[in-house]
């Protein structure tokens, strides 16, 4: 899942503007932030680049591609992230679940046309997105602190370890053409911002610090505040001139 679309998820999900409009400067987003002076800009440049780049990129696609097309290209995608959900929930050891996505991957790659279809999902078969730093929170690994990557977009310590590995659940690890790996990736990227117009429009009209509210929600979602009490202090550079026992 790229930054815009992470993003704008966060947007979708109402339930945590209110909660995200009281925290404020000392919620415990700020204190997984310790970085934020950095993140900030980073935050600012991915914005910007939004705003000039791929937003405009992905209007003109959404009013050109009709909508079943874009359809179809969300679920060939999800369908990709079906399998590495799979693999992310046996490493858990929720087999269960993980041989539910394992058939939702098969029945949609043969009976839906390559995924373009989602018949699993038609059929009553939720799915179960599952990430690699996800797969590390089960194994225990801590959170560590809040950071914004150019491009990515919100992640955090553990999630950033895990970052090269999702990133490469993608058609785009089937080619070997340069060329090709591009194209995928942008298509991927362009058609889940086009997804994700209106929600990123809301969200701009929300009167909120949207650097604040993206951070908190993210967190949230992610899980990480129930962890940031335990092993947040492991990861936080001492102050000048003292060091850690």
């Amino acid at each position: 899942m790229s930054w815009i679309q992470r993003s704008a998820v966060l947007a979708l999900s109402l339930s945590l503007v209110a909660c995200a409009s009281l925290r404020g400067p000392g919620s415990k987003g700020q204190k997984l932030d310790p970085w934020e002076n950095w993140n900030r800009k980073v935050f600012a440049f991915n914005e910007d680049l939004d705003a000039h780049v791929l937003k405009p990129v992905a209007t003109a696609y959404s009013e050109v591609v009709p909508s079943p097309a874009r359809t179809a290209v969300d679920n060939f995608f999800s369908n990709v992230g079906d399998a590495w959900s799979a693999i992310n929930l046996t490493l858990q050891g929720r087999f269960k679940l993980a041989a539910q996505q394992a058939f939702r991957f098969a029945v949609n790659s043969t009976l839906g046309l390559g995924g373009l279809i989602d018949l699993a999902g038609e059929a009553g078969i939720d799915r179960n997105s599952q990430d690699l730093g996800q797969t590390f929170g089960r194994w225990g690994f801590g959170t560590g602190a809040y950071v914004v990557w150019p491009l990515f977009g919100p992640s955090s310590v553990r999630d950033s370890l895990a970052l090269p590995w999702d990133r490469t659940a993608s058609p785009a690890l089937y080619f070997q053409d340069g060329k090709s790996k591009v194209s995928i990736y942008l298509l991927q990227t362009v058609n889940a911002r086009s997804n994700f117009l209106r929600a990123g429009e809301m969200l701009d009209g929300i009167a909120l610090d949207k650097y604040t509210f993206i951070r908190d929600a993210y967190l949230q979602r992610r899980g990480h505040f129930e962890a940031a009490d335990d092993d947040f202090e492991v990861l936080t550079p001492p102050p000048a001139g003292e060091s850690k026992p």
